[in-house]
C-alpha cells in the first residue's frame, strides 16, 4: 500500500466515524449485505464500479460496487464483499489489500444493513465480467473524474428527494453507490466544491425501482 491512501486509512480506523451517519441511514442490527469500494494503487487511483444486469429484480441496470448479501459460510462482512466481487468480476480475495470499512449503513429501499468495505488492488490485470447474469459492463473511473466539478450533479427522483450524483456520457450515478463514493472522496480528501444547484432528474434507464440517495 502506497502512502497516497494513509488519509483515508486513518479516517476509515475513526470509532467516531459512525458518529456522522444521518438518523435513516444509521443501522438497525448487523450488516446484511456488503460492497467493496476498490481503489487502485495508480498514482491517479480509479474506483471500481459494476453495471448492474438488467434482468435483476433489484436496482436493475443501476450503476453499484461488486457486493451482495451475507452467506453462512462468509466469516465477515470484508468477507463477504471479497466473495462477491470474485464472482462478479474475477478478482481474487488474495489480490485485494484490505484498507477499512466505512460504517454500516441503511439501505432504505430494501431494509438491508450494508457495509462498506474499503481495499486497495494492483489494477492489473483487466478486469472481467465473471456473472453475466450479474454484471451488465465494469466501469472505473478514476479519483480525479470523480473529483472532477463538471462530472457531478445534484440527482432528483419523482419522489423528491435529492443526493449527489455524477454523469459519465451517457452513464448516470445516484443513489447509495453516490452516497458512499461522496463520502470516500470527503475521507480520502480528494473532494472538490461542486455545483450542488444542478440539479437533474434520474433518467429513467437507471430508474428500474427506487433507489433512495
Amino acid at each position: 500500500m502506497t502512502g497516497r491512501f494513509d488519509e483515508l486509512t486513518a479516517k476509515l480506523a475513526d470509532p467516531q466515524l459512525s458518529t456522522g451517519l444521518a438518523p435513516e441511514r444509521r443501522p438497525h442490527g448487523q450488516a446484511r449485505a456488503a460492497v467493496l469500494m476498490l481503489l487502485s494503487e495508480n498514482n491517479d487511483p480509479d474506483l471500481l464500479f459494476t453495471e448492474r444486469a438488467g434482468g435483476l429484480r433489484k436496482h436493475a441496470g443501476q450503476i453499484s460496487f461488486p457486493g451482495g448479501s451475507y452467506e453462512p459460510g462468509d466469516a465477515d462482512a470484508q468477507a463477504t464483499a471479497l466473495r462477491e466481487t470474485w464472482e462478479e468480476v474475477g478478482l481474487k480475495p488474495a489480490d485485494v489489500t484490505l484498507l477499512g470499512r466505512l460504517p454500516v449503513t441503511r439501505l432504505p429501499v430494501s431494509s438491508f444493513d450494508v457495509a462498506p468495505v474499503v481495499g486497495t488492488w494492483s489494477g492489473r490485470p483487466q478486469m472481467i465480467i465473471a456473472s453475466p447474469d450479474e454484471v451488465a459492463a465494469i466501469h472505473r473511473w478514476r479519483i480525479s473524474e470523480l473529483a472532477d466539478p463538471e462530472n457531478r450533479v445534484m440527482a432528483r427522483h419523482p419522489g423528491g428527494h435529492t443526493g449527489p450524483a455524477w454523469r459519465f456520457g451517457d452513464l448516470f450515478l445516484w443513489g447509495f453507490t453516490a452516497y458512499l463514493t461522496d463520502a470516500l472522496l470527503r475521507l480520502g480528501g480528494w473532494s472538490r466544491r461542486w455545483d450542488r444547484d444542478h440539479i437533474v432528474d434520474v433518467p429513467t434507464r437507471f430508474m428500474r425501482d427506487v433507489q433512495l440517495p
